[in-house]
């Protein structure tokens, strides 16, 4: 979300007066923040208030366009936490647009779990998590590689992942770089910088982030007997419902 919008507190009073629908909801948001990309705006399960996404952040605005409220809305009977689910939503959606051949995979014969992670060259636990990556795959956890080189476009990690990018074997030049061995500099048509933009637009804002099949986000390193049991109660718990 707009740094803006996100330092505007919890309760924001927004000054409109018009009628309850959503035209009324984007007109206050962007005359909160002009120039806001609003991806959605829906009515939610709080009576009176419109679910709005943007900048992979979910906010809740009154019909009247008056209060905006951040914070997530959690379902008390049903035990979900409402905000997530949809956030997850809209990660898993963005991540359907991503073609195979788009990510660098390391994945077992047989997978059982399939992880998209956002990583950095430089990040000292996305270089713990590849060492790690033969543990991942015996436990049936496939990991394919996006790219979020947290220090930006133009600096020296994102060099490091076009290098990656662009060598002829992309597999092992990663298993290199993340060893903090030196990868020969190359240009090439890349989806690096592609790959950031989409991170930042779905909320990635650190690394490693592990996202699963159904756009939940599990943000850091865990070993692959944590992760796997993580993985599994989720999948038991989406079965249940």
């Amino acid at each position: 979300m707009n740094k803006s919008l996100a330092a505007a507190g919890l309760l924001l009073a927004v000054s409109f007066h018009a009628g309850a629908d959503d035209k009324v909801v984007r007109d206050a948001i962007q005359g909160l923040v002009p120039g806001a990309s609003i991806d959605t705006i829906a009515e939610s399960a709080l009576p009176g208030f419109y679910e709005v996404t943007l900048g992979g952040q979910v906010v809740y605005v009154t019909a009247d366009g008056r209060y905006l409220v951040q914070g997530a809305v959690f379902d008390i009977v049903n035990r979900v936490d409402l905000t997530e689910q949809k956030r997850a939503g809209a990660r898993r959606e963005a991540l359907a647009g991503v073609p195979a051949d788009r990510r660098i995979v390391f994945a077992p014969a047989e997978v059982k779990h399939r992880l998209t992670v956002f990583t950095d060259i430089d990040c000292g636990y996305c270089r713990r998590l590849h060492q790690e990556m033969a543990d991942y795959n015996a436990r049936g956890i496939a990991i394919e590689y996006l790219w979020f080189p947290r220090a930006g476009v133009g600096s020296e990690s994102f060099q490091k992942a076009v290098n990656v990018w662009c060598a002829a074997d992309r597999r092992e030049a990663m298993t290199r770089a993340k060893a903090g061995q030196e990868v020969e500099q190359r240009t090439c048509d890349n989806p690096v910088g592609a790959d950031y933009a989409l991170g930042q637009q779905i909320g990635i804002s650190g690394t490693p982030a592990l996202i699963t099949e159904d756009g939940s986000l599990l943000p850091g390193y865990m070993p692959a007997d944590q992760l796997l049991m993580r993985l599994d109660g989720m999948k038991q718990a989406a079965a249940g419902d």
